[in-house]
């Protein structure tokens, strides 16, 4: 058994492009340029409405047409006189205009834009063409959602962004069958924190599928790094193999001169944090392999420096923050600076968890659509844009540290606007240096 999403986002050429990382970081500047042309975000708000009849203490309410026509609970006999003109009433053929239908999560026969767009595929059938023409509409339209956030098409949205394949149930249930991870520990001493306080995310989302999936990845990346590390390097270690005296797998230094190791060969299996950035993927998904397949890519394509070694792709986004925040507020980043606030220490779980960790949760989902579609490195540009939104908080504040220590309550399309508009101050080599942050 495995998920299926929409074919047409896998379309292209027969052959595979020589390097896709290369590709990923133009299709990222692409977005930049993309952005940089947009004047305004077109927010599209839609209501429902529904009609129908219903029981009363009293009787029972019959809708015909604009009038509505009350019978009581507890009927007497009546007289011949009227009974033929009541009938009469009561028969009356019913207008043929229907009540409004729900729309967005509901069932219904009217969609979204967007949802039509990602249900039947481009008009043109061009894949390329199609993926800007959908980032556009998600720019433009939310996703639609209930009050929980959730959406019966959302997690397919971020599967064509993020060009994911299906994913075999088989292979995710492989991995929950091997058990405890070398991780395990680390990973349950973090499971029962994560959201702790989000009713929403403790209502659909479980500590034991938490872990599950967790372990999983954690399984994933630790097989390989073991199959990366029993490969020989050096002449050193086909000698140490001779003399059948090989060192631990787990004590073998790295060979920085490797040129076939990539970025990810000294990634950690599991580090804190990893439980909240995992969080969004598990509430949205339809099943616990499509949030597998989503996360394990994320954290090995999108930003694996944020999982490596002393968790440097992270430490790099925090500084440019603070870069960010000088080229586009260089009053309130000099006041900020002056009182010895920089980015490392109010926004390394901002920029770790892409604002995971700031509530709610369903406009957290709202501003990843918009990462996804354009840049996931665009979280930088959207930290600096809560710290705008708070600008005269901060600048009339003697201990901004004590404000920072909890940023406010998210508002997705406040901060998605703001980022186009601020998107656009940021010079071209250092949106290149956000690009290239995390990886």
């Amino acid at each position: 058994m495995a998920h299926s999403h929409a074919s047409w986002a896998f379309d292209g050429p027969a052959e595979a492009p020589p390097s896709p990382r290369t590709m990923r970081t133009l299709r990222k500047i692409r977005s930049h340029q993309v952005l940089t042309t947009s004047s305004a975000l077109i927010a599209q708000t839609q209501s429902s409405q529904s009609s129908g009849a219903r029981d009363a203490e009293n009787g029972t309410a019959v809708v015909l047409g604009n009038a509505t026509v009350r019978t009581p609970a507890h009927r007497r006999a009546r007289s011949n006189s009227d009974a033929a003109a009541r009938m009469a009433a009561l028969t009356a053929p019913v207008p043929t205009r229907r009540p409004p239908r729900k729309t967005g999560s509901g069932i219904g026969i009217k969609r979204s834009p967007l949802e039509t767009f990602l249900r039947d595929g481009p008009q043109n059938g061009q894949g390329r063409e199609g993926l800007q023409e959908l980032k556009l509409l998600i720019l433009s339209c939310r996703v639609d959602a209930d009050g929980d956030g959730m959406s019966p098409y959302r997690i397919y949205l971020w599967l064509v962004l993020l060009n994911i394949p299906p994913v075999p149930t088989d292979e995710y249930l492989a991995f929950i069958h091997r058990g405890r991870s070398p991780a395990y520990a680390k990973i349950r001493n973090d499971t029962f924190r994560t959201l702790a306080t989000d009713p929403l995310f403790k209502r659909r989302v479980t500590e034991a599928s938490l872990i599950r999936l967790l372990n999983a990845v954690a399984w994933k990346l630790h097989d390989s790094k073991t199959k990366r590390k029993s490969r020989p390097s050096s002449r050193r270690r086909e000698m140490e193999l001779l003399v059948n005296t090989p060192p631990r797998i787990d004590e073998e230094p790295e060979d920085p001169g490797s040129a076939n190791s990539p970025p990810v060969n000294d990634s950690a299996i599991y580090v804190q944090g990893m439980n909240v950035l995992c969080a969004p993927f598990l509430y949205a998904a339809r099943s616990e392999v499509e949030a597998f397949a989503l996360f394990h890519f994320f954290v090995t394509k999108e930003c694996p420096g944020y999982i490596r070694g002393a968790m440097d792709g992270v430490h790099r986004g925090l500084r440019l923050v603070d870069r960010c925040l000088e080229i586009v507020e260089p009053k309130l980043a000099a006041h900020l600076f002056s009182k010895g606030m920089y980015a490392e220490l109010y926004a390394f779980p901002s920029v770790l968890t892409l604002c995971a960790c700031t509530p709610p949760l369903p406009e957290v989902l709202h501003l990843w659509d918009f990462l996804f579609a354009y840049g996931s490195h665009l979280n930088i540009v959207c930290i600096v844009a809560q710290l705008v939104r708070m600008r005269d908080t901060l600048l009339a504040s003697d201990n901004p540290n004590k404000i920072l220590r909890n940023l406010p309550p998210l508002n997705a399309k406040e901060i998605i606007a703001l980022t186009v508009l601020l998107v656009q101050r940021i010079p071209s080599d250092l949106y290149a240096e956000m690009v290239t942050h995390a990886k």
